[in-house]
């Protein structure tokens, strides 16, 4: 009875152990390449806009693509279309702007969220990031370069890391020219928040820079 009992329990435990392992292949694996097939799309379609005459910084509806993130530190071919909104959908596509945020070169804070581990995963090494990383935006007009400042861990009700100056009131008035990056923390929870960001060092018109500024060289 007893030897019954624990062969019992052993397959049950095989079992549970071989569901888990296809949950986690399913989250991270699976629900990257959907992703990364989404966020193709969308970078596609953004840089077949941009090279239609008159395209401009129009604003974007929900789930548009509208800019591209480069961080030298991830790699030199590290880049990723953003797209308006942080609900799931539109994550599930690429980093998130937050609507209500500033746009890319504006004063205030140009805030975005994107995902740790699965779907995409583009934020996954976004703890590599330190003070003086640069972190470039390109528009379809400029490159915008911003300078990593900080990197903290908070909890996910910590909303004044989006306000138009980085901790102050959701309200308040920019003091400057801000990026902020978002993520859950740690990896495979969300009990946390992992936020990076960054201050405006400088923007270039696309016209004097074709292939982008010096910063997109940096490692």
């Amino acid at each position: 009875m007893i030897r019954r009992l624990v062969h019992g329990l052993s397959e049950l435990a095989v079992t549970a152990g071989a569901v888990l392992l296809l949950l986690v292949v399913h989250e991270v694996w699976i629900t990257d390449l959907f992703s990364d097939g989404a966020q193709e799309q969308v970078a596609e379609e953004l840089r077949e806009e941009w090279s239609r005459p008159g395209a401009g910084p129009a604003g974007p509806a929900l789930g548009e693509g509208f800019a591209f993130l480069h961080v030298p530190r991830f790699g030199s071919d590290w880049t990723r279309a953003v797209v308006e909104g942080v609900d799931p959908a539109e994550l599930d596509e690429g980093p998130g702007h937050y609507p209500g945020t500033a746009m890319p070169g504006e004063q205030g804070n140009f805030a975005m969220a994107g995902h740790r581990v699965g779907r995409g995963s583009p934020f996954l090494a976004l703890d590599v990031l330190r003070p003086g990383d640069a972190v470039v935006v390109e528009t379809a007009d400029a490159w915008h370069v911003y300078r990593v400042t900080t990197t903290s861990v908070v909890d996910p009700s910590e909303n004044r890391v989006v306000s138009p100056t980085p901790g102050g009131p959701p309200g308040g008035p920019p003091t400057g020219a801000f990026l902020t990056m978002t993520t859950c923390h740690p990896k495979f929870s969300t009990r946390e928040r992992l936020v990076v960001h960054a201050e405006l060092e400088g923007s270039v018109p696309r016209t004097d820079a074709p292939q982008g500024p010096a910063a997109l060289q940096e490692v």
